[in-house]
């Protein structure tokens, strides 16, 4: 089968509830039996969880694919330098030809060796990166460059790492498909693990199929993700991204869903030409080339990883995560007593 027709069979499978996926069954009560095995070894205390010098906040999901994590942890960055705090961010790396030993992250590292989203991290946090499969250690080396508080970017199912708050990042769109563990199903973990988290938040507006809502799901604050402006990845010019309704573009996407980037566009009355591309796929200039001369269009976690020297087509779209502030509020208020009291 090709890569194409796997993907496109995995995600009837996921979130149509595609009959044919009863064949990967035998495999999930394989993970789930991995699962419950690594659970006990590490409530027994046969593995070992350690205790960072500073408190951690963990911003990940229990699905497979993109939830829209990499703007949760943008956005909680900046609430907390609000708030006194100096956050630094904790990264596994993917895609990166680095992820498996450890290294701080700058503005200008090279996304082909930290990963393109540690990269647009330190981009838009500003703030200290280390990248580190060995979340522990990051943790400490973020301590000695000054940082008070960690942000593990999807570092949910990273047991070894404690934490002291974790939030967990549902695609509103997607939900949690058929509610069935890898391979058969998008779960990381059960559903049950929402039980255990401090918040769940949403990105959009969750959409429910007949099955039963944990209480979890049901407390759940929703957020958007908001495109303002397209941007040139040569730097050379910021434009409104309403000056662009009614243009054809083409719209490339290395990400977990695609989809979602897409129809951000199509929202702006953008018709779009898709490319899609394997989450944190290499893209290179050639990969950009369609023969034509539309606009071309891409997330800003691809552009991180292409670079300036390109022409005036090609263009990034940042977003901006906003929330409801009544939502919002309380949920910062705990947080940054969780923080404080840690600290104490």
């Amino acid at each position: 089968m090709r890569a194409g027709a796997t993907y496109n069979w995995i995600h009837r499978v996921w979130y149509e509830d595609a009959p044919s996926g009863w064949i990967l069954l035998p495999l999930s009560g394989l993970y789930w039996l991995i699962l419950g095995v690594r659970k006990f070894l590490y409530d027994s205390g046969i593995f070992k969880t350690h205790n960072a010098e500073i408190p951690v906040v963990v911003v990940g999901n229990i699905t497979a694919g993109g939830t829209g994590k990499t703007p949760t942890v943008l956005w909680l960055v900046e609430q907390l330098r609000a708030r006194g705090f100096a956050p630094g961010i904790v990264s596994r790396g993917y895609g990166g030809s680095k992820a498996d030993t450890s290294m701080r992250v700058e503005v200008d590292t090279d996304a082909a060796v930290a990963g393109d989203e540690p990269v647009l991290l330190a981009r838009r946090g500003l703030c200290p990166v280390v990248v580190d499969p060995n979340r522990v250690r990051a943790a400490t080396m973020l301590a000695e460059d000054g940082a008070d508080v960690v942000i593990a970017d999807d570092g949910l199912q990273h047991y070894r790492l404690a934490r002291d708050y974790e939030i967990c990042v549902i695609d509103g769109t997607r939900g949690l498909g058929n509610r069935r563990l890898l391979p058969a199903g998008p779960l990381r973990e059960s559903v049950q693990r929402l039980d255990d988290v401090e918040q769940v938040l949403v990105n959009g507006v969750l959409q429910y199929g007949e099955q039963a809502q944990t209480t979890a799901e049901q407390n759940a604050i929703s957020f958007e993700l908001v495109a303002t402006e397209a941007c040139r990845l040569n730097g050379s010019l910021a434009r409104p991204i309403g000056r662009f309704s009614g243009t054809t573009v083409h719209a490339v996407a290395a990400i977990g869903n695609p989809r979602r980037f897409f129809d951000l566009l199509r929202l702006h009355g953008i018709q779009v030409i898709e490319h899609e591309f394997p989450d944190h796929a290499a893209l290179s200039r050639t990969d950009l080339e369609f023969g034509d001369e539309f606009e071309v269009f891409m997330t800003e976690k691809d552009a991180v990883k292409l670079g300036r020297g390109v022409g005036d087509k090609f263009w990034y779209v940042p977003v901006e995560l906003t929330m409801d502030p009544v939502e919002a509020a309380p949920l910062l208020e705990q947080i940054e007593s969780r923080l404080r009291a840690r600290r104490k």
